[in-house]
């Protein structure tokens, strides 16, 4: 067994989990799915069951020759080799068991996309910090997750249900869009943030723009950070 340490990943080994993960995506004959990370295929075949179309991506090139040669006979499946955040795929729902490397960049990349709804799996701490609505704690990622994205916990999963086990127990989150956001609002979110410790005042002048404010940015709507972003990316 491949043990992917380098990108956080640990694999999934219940079968009743996978089950369940697929059945919450509420899959049908009409919708593309994307998968990120085929590893060991857990997931892959129940997507094929259910789905129009499976497109699944793996960066690892012995598990994808693996997968190449264990679902060769599936016809509705592609398989691709490489970074899927690089790639321009159209789908309708995305269904991953994440490599906890990768859970914001999905975040950031999701938020980036039309699509209908995705499941994955996260970390149970990464999960908590996209829920993060105020406080001292709150980051960049809670107010695009918050601001983009309806998100719902539906399944906590123990990690003794991975091989190799991670120290952490994960979540499994149902993601449904509200708004799209460009790159470079992305970044700008991400930039304030590196200033949070400053008044929305101070964060201003140093980004090009008055604001006449004096909250910091822990204190104030995820709507009125959005604009504030966007103001600066024009």
């Amino acid at each position: 067994m491949i043990k992917r340490r380098s990108l956080g990943q640990h694999f999934l080994t219940s079968n009743s989990i996978a089950k369940s993960i697929v059945d919450s995506a509420h899959i049908s004959k009409d919708d593309i799915v994307l998968e990120i990370g085929t590893g060991h295929g857990v997931l892959t075949q129940l997507l094929c069951n259910d789905a129009k179309q499976v497109i699944s991506v793996e960066k690892d090139p012995v598990l994808y020759s693996k997968a190449r040669d264990a679902f060769s006979h599936v016809s509705n499946l592609t398989l691709e080799k490489g970074d899927a955040f690089k790639k321009d795929i159209e789908f309708t729902i995305l269904v991953s068991n994440l490599p906890y490397s990768e859970s914001r960049t999905t975040i950031e990349w999701l938020v980036q996309r039309k699509f209908k709804c995705a499941v994955v799996m996260v970390q149970k701490e990464f999960a908590q910090k996209l829920a993060k609505k105020d406080g001292k704690e709150r980051r960049a990622i809670s107010v695009l997750a918050s601001y983009c994205l309806d998100i719902e916990n539906i399944l906590n999963v123990k990690k003794t249900n991975f091989r190799p086990p991670p120290k952490v127990d994960s979540v499994v989150i149902s993601i449904v869009p509200k708004h799209v956001l460009s790159e470079q609002i992305v970044h700008t979110v991400n930039k304030l943030f590196s200033f949070k410790r400053k008044t929305i005042r101070h964060i201003g002048k140093k980004m090009g723009i008055e604001i006449d404010s004096d909250k910091r940015l822990e204190e104030m709507p995820d709507g009125e950070i959005i604009d504030i972003a966007k103001r600066i990316a024009k």
